[in-house]
Order: C-alpha cells, then structure tokens, then sequence
C-alpha cells in the first residue's frame, strides 16, 4: 500500500510531507479530489482521526495525524536521512526550531489571520496581542538568521521545512512587505526555501500579500416576524417646532486609555528640544550638546539608566553584535515618545561588550517596556546616581560617543532617537 496523504491541495500543513517526502525520495499521493468539510466528515476518515481535522497519513501500519508527526515518519523512512542533521545536536535543535515554529510563530499568525477571516470573534486587544508576540519571535528568528543561512547546519532540515510552510500562510494571506521588511534576514530566508526546488515543486510561485485582510463581519441573523396586530391610534401631540427637533444622540466614542506616563506631572525637560539639540550639534559637542543636556535634565521627571548586556561571551562576530543591538532599538520603537538612548559596541577583538545609556520618562523604567520588549531582560540595568561626578562623566562619554571608550576602541555606536 502507497502513503496515501488526506488534505487538500493548498494545505500548507499537507506542504510538510510532501516537502519532506521529495527531500527523502518517498512516494507520498495526496488523495485526490478532498472536500474539507465534507471528505472529513466521512465514517472512513473519522476512524483515522476522530476529530475529524487533516492533514492524515494513511501508511501501511494504520493511521497517523498531526502535521509534523506526519513529516517527521515520512523523513524517517529513509536511514540516516540528513533532514535530521548529523548529531545528537542537531536533531535536539531541528525539534526545537520545530516547536518554536508551532508555538511562536504559527500560533501567532493564526491569532491575528483568523479573527479577520471570520472564523473566530475580532478583538483588537487580542490582534495587537498578536501582533506583538510575532513581532517578539520574528525578531529573535532574524537574529538567529543574520549569521545562518538554515535554521540548523549548512543543508535544509525538517526544521527548515516545517518553519517555512508555517511562514507560507502567513506571507501569503497576511504579512505585507512593509511589516515583514522590519525582519530583513527572515524575508531572505523566506524566499531563498520557497525557490527551492523541492518546496517549489509542491508550493509552486508565492506572492506576498499586498494588504492585511479586513474583519469579515458577520450579518445580523434576522428579527422573527410578530403576527401583526391592530394600530391603536395614539393621542394627537402638538407639532414639534423644528428647533425642539434633534436627532438620536450617537453614543460617543470610549476614549483611548492614556499612557500612564502621560499622566505624570508636567515636566521642564522638553524630550524633543533635547533630540534636536543632539541631531543638531556638528562641532563643540560638549560645550554645546552635553552642556544643553545637562542644563535641560530633570530628575524629577526623567531619570538615566546605565545597560550592560549580560551575555557578552556570545558576542564572536562583529555584524551579527551590531544586528543584535539593531533588532532591540527596533523594538524599542513602542517608547519612542518617551525615551532617548545610546547604544555601544566596544572592543577591536570578539567578544564585543555591548553597553548602553538610556533617558526615560519618569523614575524608573517603563514597565510597559519591561513587558513587551524581550531584550530588556537580556541586560544589567543600573540607575545612575547624578550624586557621582564618575557616572556623569560616564554618561557624557556615552552620549558623545567617546573613543576610546573606557580604554577600548569603540566599533559601533547606535542612537535611539
């Protein structure tokens, strides 16, 4: 008996075997014909899985469901098949590059998809929740990919094919060039395995959304008609002048609910005035950027922040330190309003030491940051004590970006602005 595979033609969860199966030289048929909704629902098929969901495989030795199950036994078929890699190693990392490609990424593009196709209630507290968990996981696989070419090793793996069929749904239906453009290496990775042969003889040509779908609304179920009854006639009134006369009052919009930062008390510090005093000065940066900044600054309003990261030891290649620190200032974008910051890497020879000042609104840091920023954690955060003539000075150093910094060669400098 053949590997007969129950799903639809353009099922990207169905695209993992049949990927799988060309890389590992298996014969797999995609029964023809399916009618989700209705093939699903047989007798025959609900035996194989009883909750009536595909892909399904039907093998020689019974039945199996679940996409990456299904490719996993497809890849399996062939001894020491290279889309499991080449150690214990490598097949723990394909397995975990295959759960964050479930978890991560997949549940999060269906989160935002679904909802606006209809086949689950909108709710934009639950879309921007969405949105920002992919973005979290997006930045962290762009990371990962601005010094790798796969996900694992130096050849396609099963990790690779499952993250990209995952990725497919999501390019195609919802992931617009402008918001994918914010994760450069991802978009490379992207298209170089879709125009692999093997994917592009199951996937064919892929063209990227041009726009997020907008919410399907669902059509009010019709009022059920009253036997009509005899108008009673109702008592005359006195004509309404037209100046009594006024429409229905429309309830008014809820306000948006203000940044709690908004909410503290006013400010001297103009943040603004102080990023183009910095954007502006081209010479006597001391006397003019550093005096100003100083003569703006108020602690009671603002307060400074020394970051140190804590991994430097990882830090072994220069452009993959400096697309780390990148990434972050990208996702720092969501405090932009409120803060201002100067991001170093120092050193001439790996590993490169990762150190920054930061300006936020209020005495401590934001805890909406804190939350939604990942990299947060990945830092040391010192407050700087103004009482220390030795941290100011660390301070001015760091906004002017001084080289030699600290005895070391400075190799980038990023401003946050």
């Amino acid at each position: 008996m053949a590997l007969v595979l129950h799903a639809g033609s353009g099922n990207k969860n169905a695209f993992k075997a049949l990927i799988a199966a060309e890389y590992s030289g298996v014969k797999v048929d995609l029964v023809k014909d399916f009618q989700m909704g209705v093939s699903n629902k047989t007798p025959e098929f609900l035996k194989m899985n009883p909750i009536g969901k595909v892909p399904v495989l039907e093998t020689p030795d019974g039945a199996v469901f679940e996409s990456n199950a299904i490719a996993r036994y497809v890849a399996r078929l062939k001894a020491d098949n290279p889309l499991y890699g080449s150690s214990l190693i490598d097949y723990a990392h394909i397995e975990q590059w295959m759960d964050f490609a479930a978890t991560e990424v997949d549940a999060n593009i269906g989160r935002w998809l679904y909802p606006r196709m209809g086949f689950y209630p909108y709710a934009a507290v639950s879309e921007e929740t969405a949105i920002a968990a992919l973005k979290r996981a997006l930045g962290s696989l762009n990371t990962h990919l601005a010094s790798n070419t796969f996900l694992v090793g130096h050849s396609v793996t099963l990790a690779d094919i499952v993250l990209t069929c995952n990725l497919y749904l999501g390019f195609i239906r919802i992931l617009t060039k402008s918001f994918t453009s914010e994760f450069p290496h991802v978009e490379r990775y992207f298209w170089t395995m879709v125009n692999q042969p093997n994917f592009k003889k199951v996937i064919g040509d892929v063209k990227q959304a041009e726009a997020v779908p907008p919410v399907q609304k669902k059509a009010a179920p019709a009022k059920e008609q009253k036997p009509k009854e005899a108008k009673k006639e109702a008592p005359k009134e006195a004509p309404k002048s037209k100046v009594d006369a006024k429409p229905a009052e429309e309830e008014a919009p809820k306000p948006k609910p203000k940044n709690p930062l908004d909410l503290l008390p006013p400010s001297k510090m103009i943040l603004d005035d102080w990023k183009r005093l910095y954007s502006n000065t081209k010479t006597n940066f001391r006397e003019v950027a550093i005096k100003g900044f100083w003569d703006m600054y108020d602690p009671e309003g603002y307060s400074l922040w020394f970051c140190d990261y804590k991994y430097n030891d990882e830090n072994t290649v220069s452009f993959v330190t400096m697309n780390k620190v990148g990434g972050f200032l990208q996702r720092m974008d969501l405090c932009r309003k409120y803060a201002f910051g100067k991001m170093l890497v120092v050193g001439s020879e790996p590993p490169f030491k990762v150190k920054g000042l930061w300006l936020f609104r209020g005495s401590e840091i934001p805890k909406f940051v804190m939350d939604e920023v990942y990299d947060m954690e990945l830092y040391e955060w010192t407050k700087v004590d103004l009482s220390d003539e030795a941290q100011k000075e660390r301070v001015n150093a760091m906004i002017e970006d001084q080289e030699p910094f600290e005895g070391e060669a400075l190799l980038d400098a990023k401003c946050f602005k």
